[in-house]
């Protein structure tokens, strides 16, 4: 049976450019190998971006006043794909899978109250061994501000609110979809269909393995001989009489019984196959199994320390900025205080030598040395005299 098959992955910007490479099929050489470029003319749009997604966005944002803090490392949209397997595509044929991926197109405009207007693009492709659509979106909730006021704000952590989210968007897919006539299953996790696993140990005991194996090893399949008719000396009178009625009939019995082997020695021996073939995977389930744990063990050592290291540098970085603004603190009182004390020098000195008003001294000291004596407009007075010179 095919299944429905729909996933969530959140965009940063960076993201968000290398999903519109691949999607629109921007790069001359592709590394994903399964695309055939041959092929690529197949591909359909549902919705068609006309800019790239960065300048969607941008453009999007600014259109719809929407509201929301963005950093340069936020999620600023989702791209979602939706799929099943080759087996459901031949079945249905092409027309039907188009039909297929404009009603999910359908379903993820009005899920969650998202609106069309903030998908930025939906392009199915076609080239690849599955066929299949990247639907990229901006994630909007329509929510509040401070004062009560009605917005529309970019929020992935919100639009995907609580630990079941995915597990819900997965539901109401598969109800919608199936609602529009794809025969489609649900996946469900093991605690909700109460499957359990069984062990190798006891499917040997439900098979009865290890005398399956014995009966196998001492079945002999060559048909048993019998004697010959010319070597029985006692009934050469009788020839035709016991061969018709002792020797035929006894033939005939064994050759039943030689079928009657093969047939066993055949589902025997699938009974062996069966349990080889699920021992090999018992290995393997439980390679795996470790595997992961260890594997979870290191994302749990790695963000244990990227926790740490982001607390250190974060106190760093705050004790450098309160460094700097103490600092800064410091320079503009020097500087306050220089020019205070320039003002008073140059009035004691008009004032000492009888020259008259200071602001005149100023001025004429200006003028006859083209500086100024106000430091800011004398850097502006070399910076302009440097473009000058330049443009010359």
């Amino acid at each position: 049976m095919s299944y429905a098959i729909i996933r969530n992955d959140k965009l940063t910007r960076v993201d968000a450019q290398g999903s519109y490479i691949h999607n629109d099929r921007r790069s001359k050489g592709h590394s994903n190998k399964d695309i055939d470029p041959t092929r690529t003319h197949l591909n359909f749009w549902c919705k068609k971006n006309e800019l790239t997604y960065i300048k969607e966005f941008d453009k999007m944002k600014k259109e719809y006043d929407l509201k929301g803090t963005i950093r340069s490392n936020s999620n600023i949209m989702c791209e979602i794909m939706i799929t099943s397997d080759n087996a459901f595509f031949n079945k249905i044929g092409l027309e039907e899978t188009k039909r297929y991926f404009k009603e999910s197109y359908k379903f993820v405009c009005n899920y969650n109250n998202l609106e069309e207007k903030y998908i930025v693009s939906a392009a199915v492709h076609l080239d690849e061994t599955t066929p299949h659509m990247h639907l990229v979106y901006i994630p909007v909730i329509h929510t509040k501000d401070k004062e009560g006021n009605d917005i529309d704000k970019i929020c992935c952590r919100d639009f995907w609110k609580g630990r079941d989210s995915y597990r819900q968007l997965q539901n109401a897919f598969h109800k919608y979809i199936t609602s529009k006539g794809f025969d489609l299953e649900r996946g469900l996790p093991v605690e909700e269909t109460g499957a359990k696993h069984e062990k190798i140990e006891d499917l040997k005991k439900l098979t009865n393995f290890e005398n399956t194996k014995k009966i196998l090893d001492n079945i002999k399949l060559e048909l048993p001989e019998t004697p010959d008719i010319n070597d029985i000396k006692l009934i050469k009178l009788n020839r035709e009489k016991v061969e018709n009625e002792i020797i035929k009939p006894k033939d005939d019995k064994i050759m039943e019984l030689y079928q009657e082997n093969l047939k066993l020695h055949n589902e025997l021996s699938k009974q062996v196959n069966l349990v080889n073939v699920a021992e090999k995977y018992q290995k393997e389930r439980n390679s795996i199994l470790a595997d992961n744990k260890e594997l979870h063990n290191q994302v749990n050592n790695i963000k244990a320390e990227y926790k740490e290291k982001e607390f250190d540098i974060e106190w760093k970085y705050k004790s450098k900025i309160k460094s700097l603004e103490k600092e800064n603190s410091h320079l503009h009182k020097i500087i306050d205080k220089f020019y205070e004390t320039v003002d008073k020098f140059i009035v004691w000195i008009c004032h000492k030598f009888g020259i008259g008003e200071s602001k005149e001294l100023v001025k004429k000291f200006e003028e006859d040395t083209h500086t100024f004596i106000d430091p800011v407009k004398q850097l502006e007075h070399e910076e302009r005299e440097k473009e000058w010179d330049l443009e010359i």
